[in-house]
């Protein structure tokens, strides 16, 4: 709760922190209006009240589960960040899933066969992957399979709005952030593998006669997936500003491009409720991770 608590506060301080004039931006630079008109702008906006007044405000809000009104895009917040959010979650839960499955398979194998040849030249494609920047990732994707082949659409989550049509426009952009997580998640499970391997219980349960397959995925696994849980909260806590780049690559009016433009606009409300919902995530996620693995190590339960 003192986490949480902290994190809702400087979510109020870090947006009004940036430089810039969120007045300025919401009328242009090349505006001139009289004094008396910026007056009651602000007094509208609630710009005119002390920090100390508005933090309490924004308190008084939470409670009363209202994120405040947009006045860049002239709508309540919570609609703006509901509408966006489901394409985000649509984009990037997949990813994770997929991402998360796959990497800790493939990379459980690959720690358990380290030395063989094909183990070696699978992991040095994936760690390509993984120290690839995933915005290029997406640019090279996006002009191979969009600009030269035509297979996908260039941008946007839809045309006609159809099941077909959604899957079309979201299959490379799910493509390329499932490539990006497995590669750091096959990285991160190979290594921890190959340390959990080495340990006395594998050489007992491999004294007991049990096999290759028997021993990882009975004894070794459970205990090298742990650093996994941890990523796939923190994946899960930061889902809905996570794919940024993706967005602004391939134009997807989500949540990350939500995020961005919001902050180029100063529109603190906007920024408020973005961060708010991704605090609370974030903090739920870590608190999930905190209870798998009281229930996969017992030595952590205490």
């Amino acid at each position: 709760m003192v986490a949480l608590f902290i994190i809702i506060s400087m979510n109020f301080f870090i947006p009004r922190a940036m430089p810039g004039d969120e007045l300025t931006n919401l009328l242009g630079e090349d505006v001139t209006i009289s004094d008396s008109t910026v007056i009651q702008l602000r007094q509208e906006m609630g710009l005119d009240r002390t920090w100390s007044e508005q933090y309490l405000d924004y308190w008084w809000n939470i409670f009363h589960l209202d994120l405040g009104y947009s006045f860049h895009l002239h709508s309540d917040v919570s609609r703006i960040i509901f509408s966006r959010m489901k394409w985000t979650l649509l984009l990037a839960l997949p990813s994770i899933i997929l991402g998360a499955m796959a990497g800790a398979i493939l990379g459980a194998l690959a720690g358990w066969d380290s030395k063989r040849a094909s183990r070696k030249i699978e992991t040095m494609l994936l760690l390509a992957v993984y120290c690839t920047p995933p915005y290029f990732l997406c640019l090279l994707a996006l002009y191979l399979f969009s600009f030269k082949l035509d297979l996908f659409p260039l941008k946007g989550f839809y045309i006609t709005g159809s099941i077909s049509d959604i899957a079309h426009h979201i299959f490379l952009p799910v493509l390329v952030m499932t490539l990006f997580s497995l590669s750091r998640n096959y990285m991160i499970m190979r290594g921890s593998v190959i340390q959990e391997k080495s340990s006395l219980y594998a050489a007992f349960a491999r004294a007991k006669g049990l096999y290759n397959e028997q021993i990882l995925f009975r004894h070794i696994f459970k205990n090298a997936i742990l650093p996994i849980i941890t990523l796939l909260a923190m994946d899960f806590g930061f889902i809905l500003s996570g794919a940024l780049f993706i967005e602004i690559v391939f134009s997807m009016n989500g949540m990350g491009n939500l995020i961005y433009d919001s902050l180029l606009s100063r529109d603190y409300p906007v920024l408020q409720g973005s961060f708010l919902i991704i605090a609370i995530m974030a903090v739920s996620a870590n608190l999930l991770a905190d209870i798998l693995y009281s229930r996969l190590d017992p030595r952590v339960r205490w």
